[in-house]
């Protein structure tokens, strides 16, 4: 359902525009959990990279077959967009990359430093994103500092993006297949995918019922609120005392992850969420099928977005804002062009 999603500005128009008219005007920069420790003993090298259109997995793979490496002993903390200058770690073994590197080459693709550390890179290894988005011909600048204003005060709809459901965007229906058949399907990454796929879809289900009804930023007596710093939660039971750390951001509404040990919330919070299992034809019982892959989480229903400067210079709008990891910067563009 990516494309019918709601928006939290909806009543406002759309600030007019075109993004992406180059790789340069979608800048994505890596906020690493940590940096490696340089220590000279560590086995595994972190190669901090800048590419530009290459997918994370290309210069993965074209690592690997230069150094000699198979493609899984090179890893990353999360995947970049192709169409982008991004810069994030690349983490391999440090035997193997390292007698080679000076001769590594791949169009697009720039080896700024490495560094050694004792651990292996791992998926999920990272507090976030830092974003540079060039929007041109840029109609309405004013409507554009509006949607920010309410964006900032109010919090980002954390919706998964379009790319989450794959290029023809039946990767969340594959997933529902692969429960109803009993979690079985022949190839792991897949079924990785698609599970995922479609516990994300109904995540974004969920979320676009809240903010459809006004509850996107409301403590309601039930729900499963989580402090936005440390991911600590807990059952809202007096929405009258919570409210108040919901309007400063300091907790925030979650949504689910079906699974068997996500935290269920109550009252009106678990009707709704019961409703759109319903819809689907389907019970929270089906997702043990998914073993790993679908042990269920609790997500935030908007993510506070750091904003560090917006900049209107005729009909060019140029942001730079940082975003928690997990999150979609495409959701922010939804809100100012409306497309």
């Amino acid at each position: 359902m990516s494309g019918e999603l709601p928006t939290l500005t909806r009543e406002l128009p759309g600030c007019g525009g075109v993004f992406k008219a180059t790789p340069e005007d979608f800048v994505v920069e890596e906020i690493p959990a940590y940096e490696p420790s340089g220590e000279a003993d560590c086995e595994h090298l972190f190669l901090w990279i800048e590419k530009r259109g290459r997918s994370t997995q290309d210069v993965a793979k074209a690592l690997a077959r230069h150094c000699g490496m198979q493609e899984k002993d090179v890893s990353w903390a999360g995947l970049k967009d192709r169409q982008a200058v991004t810069r994030q770690y690349l983490c391999a073994p440090a035997r193997y990359v390292e007698p080679k590197l000076a001769t590594f080459a791949l169009e697009g693709v720039t080896v700024l430093r490495t560094a050694r550390h004792r651990n292996k890179l791992k998926g999920g290894h990272l507090r976030g994103n830092r974003f540079e988005l060039v929007v041109r011909g840029v109609t309405d600048q004013a409507v554009a500092k509006e949607v920010l204003a309410r964006l900032v005060r109010l919090g980002i709809p954390n919706f998964f993006g379009e790319q989450r459901f794959g290029v023809g965007g039946d990767n969340a229906e594959k997933g529902k297949r692969i429960l109803q058949a009993g979690g079985r399907h022949r190839d792991r990454f897949e079924r990785k995918l698609f599970l995922s796929a479609y516990q994300s879809d109904l995540f974004n289900r969920v979320l676009a019922r809240r903010l459809e009804g006004g509850t996107f930023a409301t403590a309601l007596q039930g729900d499963v609120l989580k402090k936005n710093l440390t991911g600590g939660e807990f059952i809202c039971a007096e929405p009258a005392v919570d409210q108040p750390r919901v309007d400063s951001l300091e907790v925030s509404p979650t949504g689910p992850l079906f699974g068997p040990e996500m935290r269920r919330p109550e009252g009106v919070v678990d009707a709704l969420e019961e409703a759109v299992l319903t819809e689907e034809g389907i019970t929270r019982e089906l997702f043990v099928a998914g073993g790993n892959e679908t042990m269920g989480a609790r997500r935030l229903l908007r993510i506070a977005m750091e904003l560090e400067s917006a900049e209107a210079e005729g009909d060019v709008l140029r942001l730079k804002f940082s975003l928690p990891a997990g999150s979609y910067a495409t959701v922010l563009l939804r809100e100012l062009l409306k497309d």
